[in-house]
C-alpha cells in the first residue's frame, strides 16, 4: 500500500508550483476539490483522512465521489467537471510516481466530464441585490464586515477566488479609491471602488484590528476568509433579505450570482460588452457575451427596431358540429350512414 499524503503534497509543491507554474487561484480550486474528496473518502472508509492510501482512490470511489457532489450538495455539472479535472490532474502525476498503480490511473482518466447546457444566466435585480447587502446588521462587527464582502462583490463583480483572496496591500484608498485583484490565469486588474463601497470598505478596516494574515477580510477565528465562510453568509443574509424581497426566494443563490449581478448592471449602463469584458477580467470577449443572450433589453431592443412580416388576413370559422363528426367517425373506418345491424321481422 502506498501512503497518499506524501504523493499530494509532492503534487502541490513541485508538480503545481514548480513544474507547472499554476497560480494562486488554480491551487485553491484544486485544492478545496482535495479537501471534498479526502473527506468522502474518509467517511466511506471509515479513516483518518492523512492515513488513506492511493489505491484505495479507484475509479468506483471516484465515481461515488462526483456523485456525492450533484445529489448530495447540489453541485452542477461544471463544478462536478472541475473538481474531476483535479483528480485527473493528480493521477497523470501518478502515474509517473507510481508505475504500479498504472491501471488504477488509466480507469480514473477514462471517467467521462459530463455533457453540460448552456443555462440562462441567474443575477438579481436592483431591489434584490439591495435587499442582499441591507440584511448585515450594521452595528455589530460581523455586520460591518458582510456588508462591505457583499457591496465589493457585487459592484466589482469579483469571484469567490477574488474576494477571499483581497489581501490588505491590494486595497488602495487615496488619491483614487482602487483595489489590485488577481484573477484566474494571472490576469490581473485594478478597479475603482465608488464612494459607497470605499465608505462600506473604510468601515471594516475601522473595526478589523490587527491579524497575523494579510488577507483583508477575516473570519470569526481571525484569519483568513474561505470560500465556505463567504457562502454561508451570503446564505445566511439571502434568508433574512428574503422577509423583505421575497422574489429571491424563488432563487438559488451563490456568489457567483453576484458576479453575474455586476456584470448585468454593467452590462445595462454601457451597452457594451467590451467593457463588462474589461471590469470582470476576462480573457475573451466570447466568456462574455453569455450575458447578452441573457439581457432582455438588448433583445427588445433588437426586437423594435425590426419590421416583422405582415400577417395574411382571415378570421377562423369553426367547423360543423354535425359535419366534425360525420368526419370523425370516417376517419375511424366507420360510416355512419351505413346500417350495420340486420332488420329483424
Amino acid at each position: 500500500m502506498t501512503p497518499l499524503a506524501p504523493l499530494v503534497s509532492d503534487y502541490f509543491e513541485q508538480r503545481l508550483t514548480v513544474e507547472l507554474g499554476a497560480s494562486d487561484h488554480t491551487k485553491d480550486s484544486y485544492a478545496y476539490a482535495f479537501q471534498l474528496l479526502f473527506q468522502f473518502a474518509s467517511v466511506r472508509l471509515k479513516t483518518e483522512p492523512s492515513k488513506l492510501q492511493l489505491e484505495q482512490l479507484d475509479a468506483a470511489l471516484i465515481l461515488d465521489f462526483l456523485a456525492h457532489l450533484e445529489s448530495e450538495r447540489g453541485n452542477s455539472a461544471s463544478s462536478r467537471n472541475a473538481r474531476l479535472a483535479a483528480i485527473k490532474s493528480f493521477m497523470r502525476f501518478i502515474q509517473y510516481r507510481v508505475p504500479s498503480a498504472l491501471e488504477q490511473v488509466l480507469r480514473i482518466l477514462s471517467i467521462p466530464t459530463k455533457k453540460t447546457d448552456k443555462p440562462v444566466v441567474s443575477y438579481l435585480t436592483i431591489e434584490e441585490s439591495q435587499a442582499v447587502i441591507d440584511a448585515p446588521e450594521p452595528t455589530t462587527r460581523d455586520g460591518v464586515r458582510d456588508r462591505a464582502m457583499l457591496h465589493i462583490t457585487v459592484t466589482c463583480g469579483l469571484r469567490v477566488s477574488e474576494l477571499v483572496g483581497l489581501r490588505l496591500e491590494d486595497l488602495h484608498l487615496e488619491p483614487t479609491p482602487q483595489i489590485f485583484v488577481r484573477g484566474k490565469g494571472r490576469r490581473q486588474r485594478a478597479l475603482p471602488l465608488s464612494a459607497e463601497t470605499t465608505r462600506a470598505l473604510r468601515a471594516w478596516l475601522a473595526v478589523r484590528g490587527n491579524a497575523p494574515v494579510p488577507e483583508l477580510f477575516l473570519n470569526a477565528r481571525g484569519v483568513n476568509m474561505t470560500r465556505s465562510g463567504f457562502e454561508y453568509i451570503l446564505h445566511k443574509h439571502v434568508r433574512v433579505a428574503a422577509q423583505r424581497c421575497p422574489s429571491l426566494l424563488r432563487k438559488r443563490i451563490s456568489p457567483h450570482v453576484l458576479r453575474h449581478t455586476c456584470a448585468m448592471n454593467t452590462l445595462q449602463a454601457t451597452k457594451d460588452i467590451r467593457k463588462v469584458s474589461l471590469w470582470l477580467g476576462h480573457a475573451s470577449v466570447r466568456s462574455t457575451e453569455m450575458y447578452i443572450h441573457t439581457e432582455p433589453g438588448e433583445k427588445l431592443e433588437i426586437l423594435n427596431t425590426l419590421t416583422p412580416p405582415n400577417l395574411r388576413k382571415g378570421r377562423f370559422r369553426p367547423p360543423d358540429k354535425l359535419m366534425a363528426l360525420i368526419k370523425a367517425a370516417s376517419l375511424r373506418g366507420a360510416n355512419p350512414l351505413q346500417i350495420t345491424t340486420p332488420l329483424r321481422y
